[in-house]
């Protein structure tokens, strides 16, 4: 974009494609200090707070902290009955901070700040291989000042490691850019690997972008540029296939159940319920469906992303997680591929552009027109796009200033952003009404000024640089800060303030165990200390007693595990001491193995009330 928007001669790509490497300045490295410092501080600052955040998955660290069976495929207790039903990258790592550091609510959380740490440095140093230290300090800034990133990077979902896979695979595709290196482009294919493993098919979503930019841009011929992308695609395939080959070749009846699945199959668990179902709806992952993945009560319901369309990341249900700045990103996608439309086909800044903009167009059409189960939070995966493209669009149109077309695109990125961040300040009309009229009122005149084009004195450009910069920040800053200073608990968080969870029965578990129930449980011996309906209630009795309970029918009680059949060879055994009733499964909970287990239960012990709940001693 350099050579289309200044005056100055261009600096021509070098025939290996290799980026120029200036002199790194003086302040390059003290600013990467205080960016990385700062995002610590937001995201570990007052941790726990939130306890143990998302129990189900909190309970599955737990039992993998006791087992390295439950660690190695996701169970979610002890005794393995069944899984989580996602892949187990994510639990891996919490699963080695408990058995490093102790099981707490600390060794939950702490590993997805510093992944959130680690995306923001490493998605600074991928932007600054591209376009230098400026853009790359932007793009960190913006990413660390997300809601949606904030509030992830405090939980314990697996999107933390998922968005780290995805920067890491980033920083790959650009390496291997530089030289047309395969070993690069197979790391990357690696990354997205993992990344399979860790939420399943969403990680494939910046395939296409990877693919084109690698295809487009890299210095090489094209039979090399085909063949390398081949050599990636096997990475892909064999980084994620290995441990779902392990998982189908594990004989069954020594493994726990995979929630979720319809078969006990890991590889339909990815093809249905985490992958079509999640794009179209189908089974219970459709809208109005039993599972997890139901939209609780119609399109309208902002828990499940709310309806479907084009505007869907502006809306009330992702609007404020993650829509702060994509006007201004796509303006500056638009403007960065007009002003690169004649570079060589290797030029550097367009090659950037196609890598994140391709990245946000296809996982961001994919999250708007999704008919299945789709959550605010899920928005964490486009924070890194939208925030590359606003310090690389943005500093290149700064540096071209000068042509009136690129004073006109950056001044419509300047006002999109004010005026669109006061709209979703409006949407909390009450929480610091002043600031919406200060970033209206400061966005417009910083436009005004760069559209109109100002006398070239450094002192005023500089003041004009930073109210640019402050007009971009102020409003996402501060909705990210207070996201960091709210406890957030349950199955679907959200950002800002208000209550930090969405969809009361749609997915929220029991965060407090009965302390007398717990106190019961925690001096049992054996593999489970109890049995319930539900593994969000059973999470809870698991992490309040330190012991394993089987949660019967996984998160939406309708997993056929355990059978009834395998529940009386437990009981048999002396394997599972207590039952208690009033567990629940996740959304609009089917009856199912649940519901057999407890008439079976009610039929052939006696019930007692121990604290709130009605217990049955199955050793009697």
């Amino acid at each position: 974009m350099t050579s289309v928007l200044s005056t100055a001669p261009p600096t021509p790509m070098p025939a290996t494609g290799t980026p120029a490497r200036p002199d790194r300045p003086r302040w390059q490295r003290p600013a990467v200090a205080v960016l990385l410092a700062g995002t610590a501080v937001l995201y570990l600052w007052n941790l726990t707070a939130s306890g143990y955040g998302n129990s189900f998955y909190a309970a599955a660290v737990q039992a993998g902290s006791q087992s390295w069976k439950a660690w190695l495929f996701g169970s979610l207790d002890a005794g393995n009955v069944l899984t989580v039903d996602k892949p187990p990258a994510a639990l891996w790592v919490a699963g080695l901070f408990a058995r490093i550091f102790g099981f707490s609510s600390w060794t939950v959380l702490a590993p997805q700040a510093l992944m959130g740490v680690a995306s923001v440095g490493l998605l600074y140093a991928t932007v600054r291989r591209s376009s230098g230290p400026v853009p790359g300090l932007l793009a960190g800034a913006a990413l660390a000042l997300t809601p949606v990133a904030a509030l992830m990077f405090r939980f314990n979902n697996p999107d933390a490691l998922l968005v780290l896979l995805l920067v890491a695979a980033a920083y790959f595709v650009v390496r291997a850019l530089e030289k047309a290196s395969p070993r690069w482009l197979a790391l990357a294919g690696v990354a997205i690997g993992l990344g399979f493993l860790t939420k399943m098919m969403q990680a494939f979503l910046v395939l296409p972008a990877f693919a084109l930019v690698y295809l487009v841009a890299a210095p090489t011929g094209l039979g090399k540029r085909v063949l390398h992308l081949l050599g990636a695609g096997l990475a892909v395939v064999v980084s994620a296939g290995w441990y779902i080959a392990l998982v189908e070749l594990w004989p069954a009846a020594d493994r726990p159940y995979i929630g979720g699945s319809t078969d006990n199959s890991l590889l339909e668990l990815a093809l249905g319920y985490n992958g079509l179902g999640r794009i179209f709806g189908r089974g219970e992952g459709g809208p109005g469906g039993g599972g997890p993945g139901g939209d609780g009560g119609g399109a309208g319901n902002v828990a499940f992303g709310g309806e479907t369309g084009i505007g869907r990341l502006f809306g009330a249900s992702m609007g404020i997680e993650i829509s702060w700045l994509l006007p201004a990103a796509l303006l500056g996608l638009v403007a960065g591929l007009w002003f690169t439309r004649r570079a060589p086909r290797t030029d550097r800044t367009r090659a950037a552009l196609l890598l994140w903009g391709g990245w946000l167009l296809v996982t961001g059409l994919v999250f708007s027109f999704m008919g299945g189960i789709t959550h605010p939070y899920y928005a964490v995966a486009l924070a890194p796009a939208i925030a590359a493209l606003i310090g690389i669009a943005g500093r290149e149109l700064w540096q071209g200033r000068h042509n009136r077309l690129a004073r006109a695109a950056l001044a419509a990125m300047v006002a999109a952003t004010a005026v669109w961040g006061f709209i979703l300040l409006d949407r909390t009309p009450d929480w610091l009404p002043a600031l919406r009229w200060a970033l209206v009122a400061l966005g417009l005149v910083v436009a005004t000024a760069l559209a109109v084009g100002l006398p070239s004195f450094r002192k005023l450009t500089a003041v004009l640089a930073a109210a640019a910069v402050l007009t971009a920040g102020v409003a996402t800053a501060a909705y990210t800060v207070d996201t960091a200073s709210r406890t957030h608990r349950g199955s679907i968080p959200i950002s800002g303030p208000g209550d930090s969870a969405m969809g009361g029965g749609m997915g929220m578990e029991r965060d407090q165990a009965d302390p007398e129930l717990a106190a019961l449980l925690a001096r049992t011996s054996g593999t489970w200390a109890a049995a319930t309906t539900g593994a969000q209630s059973a999470a809870s009795l698991a992490l309040a007693s330190g012991k394993a309970v089987i949660g019967i029918g996984g998160w939406s009680g309708g997993d056929p595990a355990p059978t009834l059949e395998q529940f009386q060879r437990y009981v048999a055994d002396g394997q599972v001491r207590y039952f208690v009733t009033g567990g629940q499964g996740g959304p609009g909970g089917r009856e199912g193995t649940g519901t057999t287990i407890t008439e079976w239960v009610a039929a052939n012990f006696t019930a007692t009330t121990v604290g709130e709940q009605t217990v049955y001693d199955l050793s009697s």
